[in-house]
């Protein structure tokens, strides 16, 4: 142990002298001693490199003097910053040597010089994203930073970057009215570590036009169905629709998007789910599994409005990567919020929400879009959005309000099934403003429990209940039903003259009756007839016919009841008029007496 320890001392105190003697006596050339020459200065040969290798620029060569050989009058004192250097290097080498510490290996080089290199697409360089340190220059930059989806490559992206490419003007009205709502989805987007491009499928879905329904009854900017809405929690009631709310319907998407990602690992599978349905995906899959094919999105086989569904989003991505190679051009989004969100505590009109916050009724809407009346409950909508600078003046005003009504609407229950004009008489408004306000239209009849809106009496100081907020539906129903009735046929009756009679066609009575439209009927047939009476009339019908059981049934209980009372009568007196028989007639005698003694005692 200790020998090794004094060979390492001996070789530390060997270098330490060496670099005495260095720094003392070496001839050190100083820079009085060179002199450059730059009277004939020469460039210096090319020299060669490789296609690939980066050109710098070349510098001037600079033609340098021989060393002069006289050493009168040389400094040899060397300088500061040299002995830095060679202590440092020493230093280095001793501590590599005594400690034998393994020297880095130099890190592999990414390119290949040998490789040719492969020029970038216009729809190939979408993913290859680079991190910047510099903040994004507005919205659509920052979507770009966030792409993370494998791009789609194929003809039918190129169809439909050809397609939106040739309307310039559809492609500025969509983005335009984008503004509102997309910086709101690439913040839940980039909060969920999910790729950034999923912010343009409204484009896709809506249009980004959260008034959007569709033939098959979906609406809002990610167009839910009402069935997968009520599944993630969209409120569907005659007050609001949450499926166009912008705030709501974006969670509800996401958390679709991430279930769908969930089960399938793949986002064009998950996309494909999200148009068609995760059943007919996986059912598509487990086909083609089981005939052993392959089961990407591409292999699989589903519906054409499925099958374009990816390459819209793809060609819309490139358009947006570089809209300068398609010719497009992008509205300025800036990155920052749009909107923010405000707090209500009474119910209040649409209307006396847009003047307290100072914007139109256009834009009111269009950031709030779920809100199906004139008035605003707030049991059952507490927050409502506003542009980000109109809130405080909407929360300034409010307080500074001179308390007037700020809701001139409340809720009324319909107590029993009844047509529009007796709803409109009995809330004390004309039918025709009823109508309006409600949405009612056509000859309808207005169930038992629909909620109706109404107006507001100064007197009426509560708002509406979050119950009726929550659950308010309307139920109406044709004024007039069918309804199935028999007759008997008398003599000579024909088709046609029953018809004739109960103003039928001969054709749907006879259909009814599966009989030609030439048939007589025999005497005492029965004939089927389906005629359309009042819809009240037949609720009303429909309350006695259900009543008429109980009172059968008593009437049946009471029958009973005085049958067993006449029989029971019947019995005592037919048993006391009944003759004795033999056994009877033998004991009497006996009993008799006894008991008259009995009696007499």
């Amino acid at each position: 142990m200790e020998e090794p320890i004094l060979m390492n001392l001996l070789r530390i105190s060997c270098y330490a002298l060496l670099l005495s003697l260095a720094a003392c006596a070496a001839p050190i050339q100083t820079t009085k001693n060179v002199v450059v020459d730059t009277s004939a200065e020469k460039p210096r040969p090319p020299v060669q490199r490789s296609a690939q290798a980066p050109k710098n620029k070349p510098r001037a060569a600079a033609k340098i003097a021989p060393l002069s050989t006289d050493t009168a009058g040389l400094d040899l004192q060397p300088s500061r910053e040299l002995l830095a250097d060679s202590n440092l290097e020493l230093q280095e080498q001793l501590q590599n040597e005594l400690f034998e510490a393994p020297q880095p290996k130099p890190s592999a080089r990414l390119t290949d010089h040998n490789t040719p290199l492969a020029p970038i697409l216009a729809y190939s360089s979408a993913s290859r994203t680079v991190a910047s340190l510099s903040p994004p220059q507005d919205l659509w930059d920052r979507i770009r930073r966030g792409y993370a989806m494998p791009n789609l490559d194929n003809t039918l992206v190129r169809d439909r970057e050809q397609w939106y490419t040739a309307r310039p003007d559809y492609i500025f009205r969509m983005t335009e009215r984008s503004k509102k709502y997309i910086f709101h989805i690439v913040e839940e987007l980039e909060v969920r570590n999910m790729p950034t491009e999923l912010a343009l499928l409204p484009f896709i879905e809506s249009a980004f036009n959260p008034q959007a329904v569709s033939s098959a009854k979906a609406a809002g900017i990610w167009q839910f169905m009402p069935a997968t809405g009520k599944y993630f929690e969209l409120k569907q009631n005659v007050f609001r629709d949450d499926r166009r709310d912008v705030m709501a319907s974006t969670r509800a998407a996401l958390d679709y998007l991430q279930k769908l990602y969930g089960m399938f690992g793949d986002w064009h599978l998950a996309l494909a789910a999200y148009n068609w349905g995760e059943g007919n995906v996986s059912r598509a899959i487990r086909n083609n599994k089981r005939a052993g094919k392959a089961a990407g999105y591409e292999d699989i086989n589903m519906p054409m409005e499925t099958r374009m569904y990816v390459p819209k989003l793809q060609a819309v991505k490139n358009i947006v990567f570089q809209p300068e190679v398609f010719q497009s051009k992008l509205p300025l989004i800036e990155n920052h919020p749009y909107f923010q969100s405000v707090t209500l505590r009474r119910d209040m009109d649409v209307v006396v929400a847009a003047r307290l916050a100072e914007v139109s009724m256009q834009d009111f809407k269009a950031l709030n879009p779920s809100i199906n009346r004139p008035v605003i409950l707030a049991a059952g909508t507490p927050q409502i959005l506003l542009p980000w600078d109109n809130a405080e003046i909407f929360q300034s005003n409010l307080e500074s309000f001179g308390g007037g009504r700020l809701a001139s609407w409340t809720v009324w229950i319909a107590p029993v099934t009844m047509n529009p004009t007796e709803a409109a008489r009995r809330v004390g408004m004309s039918e025709a403003d009823f109508r309006e306000v409600n949405n009612i239209s056509g000859r309808v009849v207005i169930k038992a429990g629909s909620s109706l809106l109404a107006p507001r009496t100064i007197q009426m100081t509560h708002d509406v209940t979050e119950k009726v907020a929550d659950n308010g539906q309307v139920s109406l129903a044709a004024e007039m039903v069918s309804k199935r009735i028999r007759v008997r046929a008398g003599k000579k009756d024909t088709v046609a003259s029953l018809a004739a009679k109960y103003k039928v066609s001969p054709a749907l009575l006879a259909q009814w009756n599966k009989v030609s439209t030439t048939a007589k009927f025999k005497p005492g047939q029965q004939i089927v007839l389906i005629t359309q009476v009042s819809a009240l009339a037949a609720t009303k019908d429909k309350g006695k016919s259900s009543s008429k059981p109980n009172q059968t049934a008593a009437k049946k209980t009471k029958a009973s009841t005085k049958t067993a009372a006449k029989q029971n009568k019947k019995a005592v007196a037919k048993t006391a008029t009944k003759k004795p028989n033999k056994t009877q007639a033998a004991a009497k005698p006996k009993t008799k007496p006894q008991s008259t003694k009995v009696a007499k005692q």
